[in-house]
């Protein structure tokens, strides 16, 4: 083919170097951009064989692409045929026989690039396929490009919610997901940095932003438990599966330590809906209940002897049930009147223990027991010695012998 070039090139009382033409004509007249070293160029193909493919760069040179140039990250080179007009990236402007370097790879990177820079302006949804994944999230490729898919940025459907927050199980979790597509949008394109920074969770607002905007603060739902955390439970919810978190402090009236003693994976429950914050719905079980420290003062007297059962012990108290819905705190210093460095000398968890009620604060959910207040009223009011003690018995002073 090469000869064929030649032989035609003579034909035109040109110089058949190609170079050498190229030359010439950029003499002629300054109307010619100069090609440089990464510039794009234009050609079309005019011979491809098993590990070369050559162009005719607008008649003025011959350009080549072999070995490892042929690698192509756009999937735009994958299926060439004589005649096709392709663009490639000038990598030497003339090799050891006159013709210019030039390289499908890098092209296709820049255009892959370009590609993803498109996508992220018009903030479309597209795949990203899961190829591996660390504690910090999903290693993903679009296209040809590897990228990045951070665990704050997957859906709800697939974050890792994992009681304890064990890395092992959540890297467990996360590994489970090699091999599948998401559909997710771009949120960093740096080509010069190859960095590339997608987000599930993003794809998942844009399509679901129409159907949250039809719930309101208020509204009642029903739905299935998801996952129970230290810090809540997640509600699935509606005939589009939304979901909601309860938070722990939004789970009952009473003292909640752990969701997982109040509702299990599975259960059907109803919540009001309390706030939503873009695709974030917060979610409350106890607004569906009557407050019961409205009523606390039908049960529970101050200065009420009352019998309850040690919840928790801290270092700064015992945490009491007095019945399903009221709960109080004996504070350390109302356990004993000595000092006392572990709450556990006094009681221990489960343990059935008299109180005193010293304090009832309705509008704060507080209730202040005491150990030390009963303690006291059982021995009765301590008298001082000098009262005790009659004038006439008082012992002589030895000094005054």
């Amino acid at each position: 083919m090469r000869n064929e070039i030649s032989e035609k090139d003579n034909n035109n009382d040109v110089s058949s170097d190609p170079t050498s033409q190229l030359k010439k004509l950029l003499a002629e007249g300054d109307f010619i951009k100069i090609p440089k070293i990464g510039d794009m160029v234009k050609g079309k193909i005019i011979d491809i064989s098993r590990s070369e493919i050559r162009l005719d760069i607008d008649g003025l040179t011959t350009g080549i692409v072999r070995g490892r140039e042929f690698y192509d990250e756009s999937n735009e080179y994958s299926n060439l045929k004589v005649g096709d007009e392709v663009e490639a990236t000038v990598i030497e402007l003339e090799n050891e026989n006159g013709e210019m370097e030039l390289s499908f790879r890098f092209a296709g990177h820049q255009k892959a690039w370009e590609t993803l820079n498109e996508i992220k302006g018009k903030e479309e949804i597209v795949k990203a396929l899961i190829v591996d994944a660390n504690k910090g999230g999903l290693m993903v490729k679009v296209g040809k490009i590897p990228g990045f898919l951070p665990v704050s940025q997957l859906m709800p459907e697939h974050y890792p919610r994992v009681p304890g927050g064990d890395k092992n199980r959540i890297l467990e979790r996360l590994k489970s997901y090699i091999g599948q597509e998401f559909d997710v949008k771009l949120i960093d394109v740096t080509e010069g940095e190859e960095k590339l920074i997608v987000s599930e969770k993003a794809g998942w607002e844009e399509k679901q932003k129409d159907v949250i905007a039809s719930y309101k603060v208020g509204d009642v739902v029903e739905g299935k438990v998801t996952a129970v955390t230290d810090f809540g439970v997640f509600i699935e919810f509606g005939k589009d599966k939304l979901e909601g978190l309860v938070h722990i402090s939004e789970l009952a009236w009473q003292r909640i330590d752990n969701p997982t003693d109040f509702v299990k994976v599975g259960d059907k429950i109803k919540a009001e809906i309390i706030n939503v914050e873009g695709s974030k719905i917060f979610l409350s079980m106890k607004k569906l209940v009557e407050d019961p420290w409205k009523n606390v003062g039908d049960k529970y007297q101050v200065g009420q002897i009352v019998k309850g059962t040690v919840l928790k012990v801290n270092p700064f108290g015992l945490f009491v049930e007095l019945d399903p819905d009221i709960h109080g705190l004996a504070h350390v210093s109302e356990l004993s009147s000595k000092p006392i460095v572990d709450p556990n000398e006094i009681a221990k968890s489960g343990d059935l223990v008299e109180f005193k009620i010293l304090s009832i604060e309705p509008s704060h959910h507080r209730l202040g027991l005491s150990i030390k207040a009963l303690k006291e009223k059982e021995a009765g009011p301590v008298r001082e010695v000098k009262d005790v003690i009659a004038p006439e018995d008082k012992i002589a002073d030895p000094a005054a012998n």
